[in-house]
């Protein structure tokens, strides 16, 4: 019989315990786990839409729907109140689309919805989340929004380059002159959208590199250096990607299977423009050394060339963080500004009243003999409150960017868990009936009575076309410049009518479709015929 020895025991015996608290620890484990998890269930989340599909949640809901996807979260609102929770793929997407939740979010949850969720645009065509409007919250944003808030997109800044707006509206009055005159004093219709668009672009980047986009007796850029023709099809290439739906982007165990095609193109996009930045870069550091101390009217990319040469900032080199900021003021100033642009003009070539009535205050504040200048808007009140209407009806994006809450958080007595995506609808909520009588109807004297008062800026949580909070649009004021002044020259330059085949109230509902942000909408085609005295155009 074997003999038992105790030597052998004492030498599992620390294996023993081990291995017994480690089981221990794991039942607490369990134990803590499975509280927790009754705990959240215990606490009642936002409504949920039925229809969910296992792995890709209500995404059939959108892209199957024949309505544009806000009208079917406004309806999705009807049903199931101003804030609700869908799964899109594998996360979770809170819709908000009432001001008291909007209030909520950007004031007290403000800090908890900071950041931007990963996406494959931000993370391949945004320089790796380099780009300020992509980065996630935290120093290197705080850092860098700040330089852009103080140091680019000052009002002292702006008013700094304010001759370049000047002259770049200067020209295309010119040429809509021109075509009017070249066509025997008879107008031609102009394509509102390309010549928003064309004007817009051409003012931006001139503002941010000191560079044209179109030749100055070109409408369209025929005659334009193949520098220019490559920058505008890499930046119209942009902002189609920038839109398209990633299946990664809300099922990330697909990242590694591209089938869509869509990271392989964004790929080649960001290395297009990568490259012509690059030169731009070395052109401006070419001149500065040339300078020798002479002064000059810096653009933007001078201004950050200054502030980060030779410098890093939370891991990106100093080129990476100039590429990346200039390419967002370009992006972020140029598309949600041309098309807010073309929809003013729009509303009010369909409103022959506004029409009227806003060409008479041009006239007896600013009268027949000269131009109006960026000093005039201020005492334009019609003109403003144009303006703001028809921010109202096509606000920037119709929605808010997505934002991440980073931690869990509670609105309106609901419990919503950190990594959830929040997405603010502002076509529903700028077409809510509690907040704006008749609220799909241009009717710009809303803000001269009833709304009197209300302004853009994201301190009036009913009306927020630039949106709310510490992740509000920084280029408020600069859209808000251009969209003015060019809707005045225009106003007041040009009677402007739609061509006879192309009755108002097509025209209107066109406009309307706009305001949807429906992208398949059909151009409005509008008549510019001179106004005012022909030395004025040239």
């Amino acid at each position: 019989m074997r003999q038992y020895c105790p030597s052998i025991a004492m030498e599992f015996l620390p294996l023993l315990q081990t291995i017994a608290w480690f089981s221990a620890l794991l039942i607490i484990y369990h134990m803590v786990k499975t509280w927790a998890n009754n705990y959240r269930n215990m606490r009642p989340g936002p409504p949920e839409p039925a229809g969910r599909w296992p792995v890709i949640g209500h995404l059939h809901l959108l892209l199957l729907s024949k309505e544009p996807i806000l009208q079917k979260l406004g309806a999705m609102a009807n049903r199931y109140g101003p804030i609700f929770m869908l799964r899109i793929g594998t996360r979770r997407m809170l819709v908000v689309s009432s001001w008291e939740a909007v209030k909520d979010c950007f004031t007290i949850n403000d800090k908890a919805l900071s950041t931007r969720p990963r996406t494959a645009a931000a993370e391949h065509m945004g320089y790796n989340y380099a780009m300020f409007g992509f980065a996630p919250y935290g120093r290197y944003w705080r850092e860098l929004r700040k330089i852009v808030m103080l140091q680019i997109l000052s009002n002292a800044r702006l008013d700094s380059l304010k001759h370049v707006r000047a002259t770049e509206i200067n020209m295309r009055v010119k040429n809509l002159h021109r075509i009017w005159l070249m066509n025997g004093r008879s107008a031609v219709p102009i394509d509102l959208k390309q010549w928003c668009g064309d004007l817009t672009l051409d003012i931006v980047v001139r503002m941010v590199m000191g560079k044209r986009c179109f030749d100055e007796d070109s409408d369209h850029g025929d005659d334009d250096s193949s520098e220019a023709r490559r920058f505008r099809t890499a930046i119209s290439r942009f902002f189609y990607l920038l839109g398209v739906f990633v299946v990664s982007d809300v099922i990330p165990l697909l990242k590694w299977f591209d089938f869509q095609g869509h990271r392989r193109a964004m790929k080649a996009t960001a290395k297009e423009l990568d490259s012509l930045l690059v030169e731009w870069i070395k052109e401006h550091r070419t001149r500065r050394s040339l300078a020798e101390g002479e002064r000059w009217n810096e653009d933007f990319m001078d201004v950050m060339l200054s502030i980060t040469e030779d410098g890093q900032m939370s891991g990106y080199d100093s080129d990476t963080i100039i590429k990346a900021t200039c390419l967002a003021l370009i992006l972020g100033g140029t598309d949600a500004t041309s098309v807010n642009l073309a929809r003013a003009i729009a509303l009010v070539v369909t409103s022959p009243h506004v029409l009227k009535k806003a060409q008479e205050e041009l006239d007896i504040h600013v009268g027949k003999h000269r131009n109006v200048d960026e000093s005039d808007i201020k005492n334009l009140i019609y003109l403003q409150a144009i303006a703001k209407e028809a921010l109202r009806l096509g606000p920037e994006d119709s929605a808010i960017v997505a934002r991440e809450a980073m931690q869990d958080f509670k609105i309106n007595g609901y419990h919503v868990p950190a990594g959830t995506r929040v997405m603010v609808n502002i076509w529903k909520l700028h077409q809510d009936p509690r907040l704006w009588s008749d609220p799909l109807e241009f009717r710009p004297e809303r803000f001269l009575t009833s709304h009197e008062g209300v302004e853009p800026r994201g301190q009036h949580f009913e009306y927020i076309p630039f949106g709310s909070g510490r992740r509000s649009c920084p280029g408020i004021s600069f859209a808000l410049q251009v969209i003015h002044l060019v809707l005045a020259r225009v106003i007041h330059g040009f009677d402007l009518a739609v061509p006879t085949d192309a009755p108002i109230k097509t025209a209107q509902a066109q406009a309307r479709a706009w305001s949807l942000g429906s992208p398949k909408s059909d151009p409005i085609k509008v008549l510019f015929n001179p106004r005012l005295s022909p030395n004025l155009y040239n």
